[in-house]
């Protein structure tokens, strides 16, 4: 899941990769291996490999990729602060994408940066030193779009509340997220590593609290919110 913990010099930082591209993580690592105090503490490729690996590995600061299944770099910001609260480290966005939805839903979740893939290893060094010491750090006209949002003048709307969706638990909707892919509940059970009747339990709480009545239903339902 991760890579093994290392010291860390006095003064410096453990940093987390999270990104669903394994030969991404490797250069990263490369690039972040001869800057002076900073180590590589864990990694992970999904999203609920990152919130037990960050919830476990207690970084300073987690570089996180923004499209990835199962919710992305919002799923994992959200599901560590739900596990660790204000213990949660610093989050630090890497990401292709420069688009200003992404930017400000990635911020509103909760990261203290956004940078985009297209940083060179030193600046990528020093991003992660600024956010770890209480800065918040943009790549070029990425802070624009978050001024803007805060400001109230930003064409990106405010997301919608979801009532249903946002009363699930974190393990209900990774069980809600498996049932929209057609997981039958041994499926299920054996890829989160509980058991089938615990899976049962949960998926009846999910038809309960979405209030669908069956399967098929739920599956449709989950279709309309992008769940899956």
């Amino acid at each position: 899941m991760t890579t093994e913990e290392q010291a860390v010099p006095a003064g410096g930082y453990r940093v987390f990769l999270v990104d669903d591209h394994g030969v991404f993580r490797s250069g990263v690592r490369a690039e972040l291996a001869g800057e002076p105090g900073l180590t590589i503490a864990g990694e992970a490729g999904a999203v609920a490999e990152a919130i037990a690996g960050i919830t476990r590995v207690r970084p300073d600061v987690v570089l996180l990729d923004v499209h990835m299944p199962a919710g992305g770099g919002v799923a994992v910001l959200r599901g560590v602060a739900d596990a660790l609260g204000d213990q949660a480290p610093v989050f630090l966005a890497l990401s292709v994408s420069d688009a200003a939805e992404d930017v400000i839903a990635t911020i509103r979740a909760g990261a203290r940066g956004y940078v985009t893939k297209t940083i060179d290893g030193k600046e990528l060094a020093d991003a992660v030193r600024r956010v770890a010491e209480g800065d918040a750090v943009f790549s070029p006209r990425l802070a624009g779009f978050v001024l803007d949002s805060f400001t109230g003048r930003s064409s990106v709307p405010e997301p919608q509340l979801d009532p249903e969706l946002d009363s699930l638990t974190r393990r209900e909707l990774e069980v809600l997220r498996l049932l929209a892919r057609g997981y039958t509940y041994r499926e299920i059970a054996e890829e989160l590593f509980i058991s089938i009747k615990t899976v049962e339990t949960h998926a009846s709480n999910v038809l309960r609290k979405t209030q669908q009545s069956n399967r098929n239903a739920l599956t449709r339902w989950a279709a309309t919110r992008h769940i899956g």
